[in-house]
C-alpha cells in the first residue's frame, strides 16, 4: 500500500502527482511555456498534501521524471525529490520521461514512439511496447524521410509527444499515426510506472542520483 508523490518536470509541464498503489488521490500540473518550474513546484507538491490529508513524513516514496527533457526543469525536479528524500530518509524512484510519455497512450497493436522536442530537426526518441517496456534505448537524433523507417515498415507506429509534429512535416509512411494534439509527460501516468519500480525496489542511490540529459548543457552568448 505505498503512497508516492510523483514529480515531472522535465518539459513545459509543471507535474505533480500523489499516489496510492498507483491511483491518484492528488494532482496538480501547469503547462507553461515560461517554464515556472522554480514558482510553482513546492506549492504544488504542498497543495497535493493538503488536497490528501497528508503531510511529507506519510509518503513512502518519491518519484522523479529523469529525463531527458529540459536542462532546467530537470534540474528542478530532481534537486527538489531528492532534498525530500534526504529529509525524510525516503528512497528515490526515477522514471525515464518518454516513457512516462508513452504511458499517456493506450494501443492495441504496433508500437509507441515518443518524442520530445531536442531544437532545430533535433528530438529525443524511444521506442515501446503497448505495455510500455522499452524496445530500444533513448536517442537524441536529427529527423529525416527516412527516421524510424524500421519500425514503421513493420506495423503501426503512434507518434506522440511535442517532437511529433517535426516528424509529420518529414515522414509520410503509411503506418505513421500522428496525434491530434500535442501531449505532455505528467506525473498522473508516471504514478502506475514508480509503483512497479517500488514493489521491485527499483529505487536510486540519492547521493550519486543525477538527471539523465542526453546531451550536454549549451549556453550561447548574448550579441554585443
Amino acid at each position: 500500500m505505498a503512497v508516492i508523490l510523483n514529480i515531472e518536470t522535465s518539459t513545459t509541464n509543471c507535474s505533480v502527482c500523489l499516489a496510492k498503489d498507483g491511483m491518484s488521490l492528488a494532482a496538480k500540473e501547469h503547462n507553461d511555456v515560461n517554464y515556472s518550474h522554480s514558482e510553482n513546484l513546492h506549492v504544488f507538491i504542498r497543495d497535493v498534501l493538503t488536497e490528501a490529508s497528508l503531510d511529507v513524513p506519510d509518503i513512502d516514496a518519491v518519484a522523479v521524471s529523469m529525463g531527458p527533457g529540459s536542462y532546467t526543469g530537470l534540474r528542478i525536479g530532481v534537486s527538489t525529490a531528492k532534498g525530500l528524500c534526504y529529509a525524510q530518509d525516503k528512497p528515490l524512484i526515477a522514471v525515464p520521461t518518454l516513457q512516462v510519455l508513452a504511458s499517456k497512450y493506450k494501443i492495441e497493436e504496433g508500437v509507441l514512439l515518443p518524442l520530445l522536442d531536442a531544437r532545430r530537426m533535433e528530438v529525443y526518441s524511444a521506442v515501446y511496447s503497448k505495455d510500455y517496456e522499452p524496445l530500444r534505448e533513448t536517442r537524441a537524433e536529427i529527423v529525416s524521410e527516412g527516421s524510424f523507417r524500421e519500425w514503421l515498415d513493420r506495423g503501426k507506429v503512434y507518434f506522440t509527444g511535442n517532437g511529433a509534429e517535426k516528424c509529420k512535416e518529414v515522414i509520410s509512411h503509411s503506418n505513421a499515426v500522428f496525434p491530434e494534439k500535442t501531449e505532455a509527460p505528467s506525473a498522473i501516468t508516471m504514478a502506475v510506472l514508480a509503483e512497479k519500480k517500488f514493489k521491485t525496489g527499483g529505487f536510486e542511490d540519492v547521493a550519486y542520483f543525477e538527471p539523465y540529459y542526453l546531451k550536454d548543457f549549451v549556453t550561447t552568448k548574448k550579441k554585443k
